[in-house]
Order: structure tokens, then C-alpha cells, then sequence
């Protein structure tokens, strides 16, 4: 597989030459200065794209070509925002840019409760703790009817948790949630966002009485529509699995497992219509053999995100080392580099070690734990490509 990094423009804190010192070659990104439902004019990615290139690197995909949520939820002007989404494309296509990775996720594009969940050895992780997102729902939105949606002994941890945490608490809450795990791709909430409540509920308003079957459907009208300038430019399309693969917020999810993959790319039949495999997406959901869906899905999968999780029996998980928890890599890179090798593979969400803490990257993307992940899993592809060789 074509190892690539996740890079976030020319204010990235991380070099392209040096990535390229580390063994990458091909870079994920997308003109995350343009706002959503905005036109990607040819100009502007020919320009970026030169500028990656420039480096000894290529554009290999786009992550991410926004959605708009007027799309998601079939809002009024949904057909105006998928001409834009077409004519983006068209220029993605032009440019020779072809393979991008979206979500169809309503208003979060994934969710924390913790960016730096302490290990043993001082370094940190991405962390989703059930009950303090259920304290998050019931006492800081106020969503009506959240307590239905969780068990006893959640609602009697979010008590305990409304009696110990503080004012201060609830903001940091507030600003994981809803601001730092979203404003740097693309998010509907930015950094600086006076009511970053108030907005997100009025996000959440807009889904009122949109159930699973409804966004499936919407998801199948979106695809159906751009699907023809994919075929006329080779563009690959690769949905992302929910983060985490469970309904939140009294939200419906539709890329959960195995029967939600099936359900999406047999509803649009074409070689265009694929798959994001994020092993660690898909191993946060206790019910999904991560490696058998790998396996399953290896012909329709476009791009791969090596991460893993460990999951609680309480529901909470974390990430896990990139060589143990629930994703079982060593097993998922055997089948894409035996099925499908020339795939564009990306690390995901390194830890946080101790020098690189005040460096301000975004949550999940720091310098050291990805290059230290990256080593890992080159390691492996390597071991793989040997054993394949000699079979």
C-alpha cells in the first residue's frame, strides 16, 4: 500500500520535506480554507497540488471534500450544494486528483470526551467515555428525551459526574465535543464561536424527524447524483465509517457494520461508489470482526485508515496501540496487500508523546506518535510483502 499522512496545508506545523524524510509518499489533505458548500475552483488545486508535488510528494487523496448538512438532512437548497459538490469534483478530476474520501454524518464528524487520556508512561490518547458524553447530552445541550437512550447505570454515573464536575469542566467538555474535534476539518463550529451550544443545537434541530432509513435515502440521492461525473473523470468515492459506529445525540448512523456497508454500496451499484476502511472506526462497534470485513469489503475499498481501538465493556473506548487492540492490523494489512496493494494507506490518530504536548497540533495528528505508528505498520507491510513474495 502507498503510505500517505494526513497534512493540513501550508500552516501545518509539520514539514512536507519532512515528511518526506520519514518514508511518506503521498499526502492526504484538502483547501480546508474554503468553506463548506463552496466551489474547489481548478485553480486553486492545481496550485496546491504543485505545491505538494513541489516536495517530491503527490496529492494521492482528498480528505475531506466536505458534505454539506443541507445535503444530509434533504434541505431545501440540497440540490444547489450537490451542482457545487459536482463542479468540485469536475475539478478535482481535471487536476488528476481522483480519490476522495467524505462522511455522512450528521452535524459531528467524529466524537471524544478526552484528547489526552493519560497512559501509564505519560503519553495520551483520544478517549470516548459513554457516560460523560450522556452527562454532555442531558445537562449541558438539555436534549430533550436523551435520558431514553442510555442504560441505568450510565444515568447513575451521570449523576455522579453533575455533582463533581465544575463550571470549568463543562467548558473544556464543551469545547472537546463540539469545537476542537471539528473546527479543523471543515466543521460547522469553529474556533472562536461565542455559542458553541446554541449553534449546536440549532445543527441538531435540523435532523428533527430524520430517521435511518430517511438519511439512507439521502445519502443513495446524493450518490446517484454525482456519480455520473465520477465515471467521467475516474473520481473514486470512499465514504467514511461513523465515529464512533453508534448512534449519538438521537442521531442515526448508517455506516456501523458489515449490514450498512452492503446496504450503501448495493443501493448505488457502481465501481465509483466505495469504501473508506477505518479499522479503528470499525472496531469501536463490539460486533464487527474487523479483519472479516476487511476481507469482505477489500474490492470496494478505496483508501484505508490503519488505527485501532480498545473497547469497554461499558462502552467506553480508547486508542490503542496501533500493533494490539480491536482493528487486529497485522491481519487487515495481510488482506489489502494480498487483495488490493496499491491502495493509499494512512496512519490514524497517533498518541501524544511528552515532546511533542506544546507543539498545538490537532487533536489526534501529533508529529512524534504518527512517524512512531508509521514505522510500526511499515514494518509490517514490509514482513507481508516478504511472506506474500515467497508464497
Amino acid at each position: 500500500m502507498e503510505k500517505t499522512w494526513r497534512w493540513f496545508g501550508k500552516k501545518d506545523k509539520i514539514k512536507l520535506e519532512t515528511l518526506r524524510q520519514i518514508g511518506v509518499e503521498g499526502i492526504v489533505s484538502a483547501l480546508h480554507d474554503i468553506s463548506n458548500g463552496e466551489i474547489w475552483s481548478l485553480e486553486a488545486i492545481i496550485d496546491y497540488k504543485n505545491y505538494i508535488e513541489s516536495h517530491g510528494l503527490r496529492w494521492s487523496v482528498v480528505e475531506s471534500l466536505p458534505v454539506s448538512e443541507a445535503i444530509k438532512y434533504g434541505g431545501e437548497d440540497r440540490n444547489f450544494l450537490i451542482e457545487n459538490y459536482i463542479k468540485s469534483l469536475e475539478n478535482l478530476g481535471k487536476a488528476g486528483v481522483t480519490t476522495v474520501c467524505y462522511n455522512f454524518m450528521p452535524v459531528l464528524d467524529w466524537a471524544r470526551t478526552d484528547l489526552f487520556y493519560q497512559w501509564e508512561d505519560g503519553s495520551s490518547s483520544l478517549y470516548f467515555d459513554k457516560a460523560k458524553f450522556a452527562y454532555f447530552e442531558i445537562h449541558i445541550l438539555k436534549r430533550d428525551g436523551a435520558e431514553k437512550d442510555y442504560n441505568q447505570d450510565i444515568l447513575n454515573k451521570v449523576e455522579e459526574l453533575k455533582n463533581t464536575l465544575t463550571e470549568e469542566d463543562n467548558k473544556d467538555l464543551v469545547d472537546c465535543v463540539i469545537v476542537k474535534t471539528q473546527g479543523f476539518v471543515n466543521g460547522n463550529i469553529k474556533e472562536g464561536e461565542l455559542n458553541p451550544v446554541e449553534k449546536f443545537n440549532n445543527l441538531l434541530a435540523l435532523y428533527d424527524g430524520i430517521d435511518k432509513n430517511q438519511l439512507r435515502e439521502n445519502l443513495k440521492y446524493f450518490l446517484e447524483k454525482i456519480m455520473p461525473v465520477c465515471e467521467t473523470w475516474g473520481i473514486q468515492m470512499c465514504v467514511h465509517p461513523d465515529d464512533p459506529p453508534f448512534s449519538l445525540l438521537g442521531l442515526p448512523r448508517i455506516v456501523t457494520n458489515e449490514e450498512d456497508i452492503d446496504w450503501f454500496l448495493n443501493a448505488v451499484d457502481n465501481p465509483h461508489n466505495g469504501l473508506t476502511f477505518c479499522a479503528g472506526s470499525l472496531s469501536a462497534n463490539l460486533n464487527n470482526d474487523v479483519p472479516k470485513l476487511a476481507q469482505k469489503f477489500a474490492s470496494r475499498t478505496k483508501f484505508v485508515h490503519l488505527r485501532s481501538t480498545n473497547v469497554f465493556d461499558n462502552g467506553d473506548f480508547i486508542e490503542a496501540h496501533h500493533l494490539g487492540g480491536r482493528g487486529q492490523l497485522i491481519d487487515v494489512i495481510k488482506v489489502f496487500e494480498k487483495e488490493n496493494p496499491s491502495l493509499p494507506m494512512r496512519i490514524d490518530h497517533g498518541r501524544l508523546l511528552t515532546e511533542d504536548v506544546d507543539k498545538g497540533y490537532n487533536p489526534g495528528y501529533s508529529f512524534l506518535g504518527r512517524m512512531l505508528a508509521l514505522g510500526q505498520i511499515e514494518g509490517v507491510m514490509a514482513a507481508v510483502r516478504s511472506e506474500l513474495n515467497k508464497k
